[in-house]
């Protein structure tokens, strides 16, 4: 089998992932595939099976299919265009699951979150053949993470009319995915400051709540300063490639001239003015993880997969969400019971690393010590 990966040097490389799978690109694109399974045996011929899919992008109208799958039509097909391109194999193996069903199984993973044998029903298949295509699924989409999650720098004005914080670039924090203990070994590195597993996601968004970075290696009991300091992100923030814009995080996060903080303990009236327009604009960040979650449950609930495995359907839903803000597709209502706000574990400590705050200082005394502003 002959296949070929394109590699990445940024935070979300999905170093050690397993080899794509194989698949048979002459399926039928008619109203249901329908295979024939025999054995040709030396002993004789067993009966055929036949195996029927149904065309799911003809026999369901537009809002269903968007409801069970968490993208339109349109998406979908776009996706599979250029997913298609990362899967190189000679081998027949797997023949029967083709490309547009092997894709919409690990959508539906992404809607239910659920057991893998319940979706390996959904297209006919073994469980351990569903697992492999979610696997190499999710591979490919996190495979399209530059091209859709990348910071932009024209969106100041629109982070502007929210609360009118001026030269925002983007507003900053980390989620919790939940996660089974991995093993005894590593366990206790995954646990948080609520109890459970889980991987520290931190995420960058922009006004429209477009994912701009996603960094999803990390273990549930590392800090949010601690993810940001060993980022490319804030190397790229150092070295002034955003110019005289600012991202906005709570107070787990380092006040610097690029990452702006709220004042603890405030006392003048431009300093509460301040910190009125920060969070209030800093909460993009967290619209854009509930809406994130809402879209595909499976990270909402518990992952039950090997780390590289998560790593690449954290990414891969990242995309996804990216690939719907572009196309303007209305939120859908989540199909199984999620969890609650639970998932945003609160660090709830100040940071105490050395602050650098007369760039904070100076926009307060010249930009909020006027009611005006």
């Amino acid at each position: 089998m002959a296949f070929s990966l394109v590699t990445s040097d940024s935070d979300s490389d999905l170093e050690g992932l397993g080899q794509l799978s194989d698949w048979d690109n002459s399926a039928s694109d008619s109203d249901s595939d329908d295979i024939d399974l025999h054995d040709d045996g030396f002993r004789g011929r067993r009966a055929s099976r036949k195996i029927r899919r149904i065309n799911y992008m003809q026999s369901l109208d537009d809002a269903e299919f968007t409801f069970r799958f968490r993208l339109s039509k349109p998406a979908v097909n776009q996706l599979l265009n250029e997913i298609i391109p990362f899967i190189r194999v000679t081998s027949s193996r797997n023949h029967g699951v083709s490309p547009i069903h092997q894709l919409l199984l690990t959508l539906r993973f992404y809607a239910l979150g659920t057991m893998l044998i319940s979706i390996a029903d959904f297209v006919g298949v073994s469980k351990s053949t569903a697992g492999r295509i979610v696997r190499d699924i999710s591979i490919c989409i996190a495979r399209l993470y530059d091209k859709y999650i990348h910071v932009q720098q024209g969106g100041a004005e629109k982070f502007y009319r929210i609360a009118g914080f001026p030269r925002v670039l983007g507003t900053i924090d980390c989620t919790h995915i939940r996660i089974q203990s991995p093993c005894r070994l590593v366990g206790e590195e995954f646990r948080n400051r609520k109890g459970y597993f889980s991987y520290n996601i931190q995420a960058v968004c922009d006004a429209d709540l477009r994912l701009m970075n996603v960094v999803a290696r990390w273990p549930g009991s590392a800090h949010d300063a601690t993810i940001f300091n060993n980022s490319v992100l804030r190397a790229q923030c150092d070295a002034g490639q955003f110019g005289n814009h600012w991202l906005l995080g709570d107070s787990a996060y380092p006040n610097r001239p690029y990452l702006l903080t709220p004042v603890l303990n405030p006392v003048t009236e431009a300093e509460l003015r301040y910190n009125q327009a920060h969070i209030k604009t800093r909460n993009t960040i967290e619209r854009a993880f509930g809406v994130w979650k809402r879209r595909f449950p499976v990270l909402a609930l518990t992952l039950r997969l090997s780390q590289p495995v998560i790593q690449s359907v954290i990414i891969a839903t990242a995309v996804l969400h990216n690939i719907c803000r572009n196309h303007s597709l209305e939120e859908v209502p989540p199909e199984v019971e999620i969890l609650g706000g639970d998932n945003n574990v609160e660090d709830g400590s100040q940071n105490m690393d050395m602050q650098d705050i007369s760039g904070r200082t100076d926009l307060i005394n010249n930009f909020f010590n006027s009611e005006e502003n």
